[in-house]
Order: structure tokens, then sequence, then C-alpha cells
């Protein structure tokens, strides 16, 4: 029988192929999916196949990763991982058996015998109207002779202005944008395209960058990186975090803070959860509801700074 990493390797092609999965839903597949497979090999000897998973295998590797457990070298995880993360990695491992039972290579899926980690309740973090404003401005201190002035304020203001995924910033050719009806295009999880509106801000920055192009064609990549290539998640990070250097935020600042901070504003500004959800591209209004504990914590605020007699018995818990 074929060993373990080999029936990884054809699930992974299976992914990309056949169910045409995301570059990225297949590399956080492909690295779970390794680190298990590294797990169940130190368990089972390096000849470990499929026959060798079971379910009290899979609930080690994951009581290890909770507790900070296992390495190659120690059995003890470099890292401690989040519920979230543990759910996703579940999920993987999930899968990944369904696809060895209907190709008829395991009679039984093992991770079925275990609950989904139940996800920790955490409020999105994100910036308020003065630190938004500071961000997406900060590359105007840039050296005006430099050429990645206008292509950072215009990555900045864009997923400001639009609430997009790094991915689908990344994946945007300048045929995406309409200018002139301030729309663009963009193809979201699952191969879902939506239209959403640009701000009148990113639409003027837009212009400008785009203006300073060079035969720029609707098929080329709207946001280029090193070398003239489309521009990659990891740059983008990058960006963010150097012009996040310059304002004043307690937590760390990435492209997901600028989507949280675009439909939390949109929420405190009196947008319905329907059209948010519509313009997020969520496929459940379940994932847009996170939205609503922010606003709440603002109201409760609004309430203890404004009732008369809001602090007689103390002020709300955030």
């Amino acid at each position: 029988m074929e060993q373990l990493s080999e029936h990884i390797r054809q699930f992974l092609e299976y992914l990309a192929t056949e169910r045409n999965g995301s570059p990225h839903t297949i590399t956080a597949y492909r690295n779970d999916l390794k680190q298990f497979g590294d797990f169940v090999r130190t368990r089972r000897g390096d000849g470990a196949t499929v026959t060798d998973l079971d379910h009290l295998l899979l609930r080690l590797w994951l009581a290890g990763l909770a507790e900070a457990g296992w390495t190659k070298d120690s059995n003890k995880p470099s890292t401690l991982y989040h519920k979230s993360s543990l759910g996703r990695k579940l999920a993987a491992v999930r899968a990944f058996c369904s696809w060895l039972i209907r190709n008829g290579l395991l009679s039984a899926n093992p991770a079925e015998l275990i609950a989904t980690p139940k996800r920790e309740q955490r409020l999105p973090f994100h910036l308020n109207i003065d630190q938004v404003t500071d961000l997406v401005e900060a590359p105007q201190s840039t050296a005006a002779d430099s050429p990645y002035r206008l292509r950072d304020q215009a990555i900045l203001e864009l997923l400001y202005s639009s609430g997009l995924r790094v991915s689908e910033l990344t994946g945007l050719n300048i045929g995406d944008l309409d200018l002139g009806d301030g729309m663009v295009r963009v193809m979201g999880k699952g191969g879902k395209e939506r239209i959403v509106p640009v701000g009148r801000v990113a639409c003027g920055i837009l212009r400008t960058f785009l203006a300073q192009r060079k035969a720029a064609l609707p098929g080329e990549p709207l946001f280029l990186g090193n070398r003239n290539k489309r521009i990659s998640r990891q740059y983008v990070a990058e960006i963010i975090r150097r012009c996040s250097s310059e304002i004043e935020a307690f937590r760390p600042i990435s492209p997901h803070t600028l989507r949280h901070t675009f439909a939390t504003h949109l929420l405190e500004g009196g947008g319905d959860l329907r059209s948010i959800q519509e313009l997020l591209g969520h496929s459940s209004l379940s994932t847009t509801q996170k939205y609503t504990h922010v606003s709440l914590d603002r109201l409760l605020e609004v309430y203890d700074k404004a009732h008369p007699r809001a602090h007689t018995t103390g002020q709300h818990d955030k």
C-alpha cells in the first residue's frame, strides 16, 4: 500500500484540479496535513499508511497541539495553537479521510468521532476613524519620487473603502475596476463573484495611481510587487506593517483589520447586516453578526457617558 504522504499529495491534487480549491485553502490544507503526516510517522514509523489512522491517534495529535505539544525531536509542538486553528486542522484531516473513504482506501472516518473545538468568542479588532485616516495617509510621508507611494496608498484606500480580503485585492486586474461608476468586480471565496462600491477618495487615488502606469492593459494585475509581478498577500501585509508603525494602535494591524474596520464603521453608521453581508461576501449572515457585538460595545459606551443615571451601579463591562 502506498505511504500516507503519497495519498496526501493525491488529495491535494484532487482539491486543485477537480474541486477548484483556492490557492490559500490548498496551502493551508497542505501545511496541516503535512504536520499531521509527520506526527503519524513519529508514532507509526516512516512506512505509515492510511490504515494507521484512527481517532485515538488524531486525538493525541490535537491534544499535543493544544498543550504546546510536539516537534520532530521532542514529541512536543513548538507553538501553542488557538481553538480556531485546531478546528481548521481537524477539518483538513476530516476532508482528507472523507476522500480516502470515497476512493475505497478507508472504511470509516476517524475525524468524525472528534468534536470540533469551540472557537473563542473574540471581538474583531478595528481602528477608529482617526487611526484609519492616519494609516491610509501614511504613504504620503514617503519621498515624493518614490514609485511605490501612490501604489501603497491605493492599496490601503481600496482595502478600507471596499472591505476586500487581501486575497481578493491581490487577485484584481485593472479591468476589474470601473472608476466611472465607482465599482470593483471581486472574485471571492469559492469562486463567487460580487460587485463592491469604491469610495470617492479611493477612486481619486486609484485614478492618479493608474495614470502613472505605463500602457496598462485591462488584463494586467492592478497591483505589482517585486519584479513587476502580481503583488502577494505577504507583500501587502508588509506594507501595512510598515505604515502602521507610524500610528498609535494597541494591537498589531493586518490587512484583515481594515476589513473589520470597514464593516464596523458601516454598522455604526447605520448600515444593515444583510447589506454588509453582501458587501463582505459572507455566505452566512451568522458570520457577519459578530460585528453586532462591536456595535453593542459602542452603544454601551455612549450610554455610560450620556445617561444621567448610568453610573449609579458602575459602568458596563465591555
